[in-house]
């Protein structure tokens, strides 16, 4: 794969219970006994994410390290499913190259992957968002036509994301109250509480389960010459209903936004359904993370002041 997923002041805080300490040396040592063919290679820091922590390893392969024990399930899935989506679909996503297996000094699965070239999304790098939003469209759409091969909404596969909003209500409902502890009256909890209701109100959906990637934010985006070019991280690979799929173009400008939902041809019910996704997803984020990821409660905030701006222009 290719970018940071974290900014530079990021990369070394402990983001969760039970981390795993990483460090040059335990790359190395990983490379030296399961991949001695890389381990001349140069190697360097390339960035770090909620799940992951990440090494170049050459001009061509990436190192991902699992910040927990738990976050390797996620290997597993990639390992098997990727290599079966990539001739289906029209952006790259992560090539497998290399699965590492526990060692004394990391105790959990890790994988060498191939370097993906490309730049983070911003407006430094796309200056057509509308055309940006049509092409995120066109992968989202060839991933949801992707046949299941049978697989099913089981194990590894199974995600909250793809389930009903009810099941969620209890935590997004103090995810939301803790929140409103935080930001106080800088950001209008008390709508973004209604448009949430607004949402369990509507009937569950009933559509086709289907493939998700499950996290499609702008970091998880790549772009070349202005356009999208990959989609890396499946951690969230699973499969499910397809609403919470579109809550990351909050995090993107209102012309992506448009160009996206047109080009999905999502219809209302779902779209309000996605917006709650985007609202559960970021108000959990400010208070799990505000004391340790500030960038990440950065993109929390936008995306819950981009919810209201788009609700009170309508």
């Amino acid at each position: 794969m290719a970018l940071p997923r974290a900014r530079r002041n990021d990369l070394d805080v402990t983001l969760h219970e039970g981390e795993i300490p990483v460090d040059e040396g335990v790359v190395r040592s990983l490379l030296t006994d399961q991949c001695p063919q890389w381990a001349h290679l140069p190697l360097s820091r390339a960035g770090a994410g909620t799940d992951n922590t990440m090494y170049r390893l050459g001009d061509d392969l990436l190192v991902r390290l699992p910040r927990t024990a738990a976050k390797a399930s996620s290997l597993r899935k990639e390992l098997r499913w990727l290599p079966r989506f990539a001739p289906l679909l029209a952006c790259r996503i992560p090539e497998p190259r290399h699965t590492g297996v526990p060692t004394d000094v990391f105790p959990t699965s890790w994988s060498v992957y191939r370097w993906i070239d490309g730049d983070e999304v911003g407006p430094e790098t796309v200056s057509d968002w509308a055309t940006f939003g049509t092409d995120l469209a066109a992968v989202v759409r060839d991933l949801h036509a992707v046949d299941l091969m049978g697989a099913t909404r089981t194990g590894d596969l199974s995600w909250y994301r793809g389930g009903e909003l009810r099941a969620c209500a209890d935590w997004v409902g103090a995810a939301l109250a803790d929140c409103r502890g935080i930001v106080g009256t800088e950001i209008d909890v008390d709508t973004l509480e209604r448009l949430w209701q607004m949402a369990l109100d509507l009937p569950e959906p009933s559509g086709p389960q289907v493939w998700l990637h499950g996290d499609l934010r702008p970091t998880n985006l790549l772009v070349r010459h202005g356009r999208l070019h990959a989609v890396i991280d499946f951690g969230g690979l699973s499969i499910g209903l397809p609403d919470a799929e579109h809550a990351p173009v909050w995090d993107l400008p209102p012309e992506a936004r448009r160009a996206y939902r047109n080009a999905v041809a999502v219809a209302d019910s779902t779209w309000l359904r996605a917006r709650a996704w985007a609202i559960a997803v970021a108000a959990s984020g400010i208070p799990y993370y505000q004391h340790s990821y500030p960038a990440f409660v950065a993109e929390c905030r936008a995306r819950l002041e981009a919810i209201l701006t788009d609700a009170s222009a309508s």
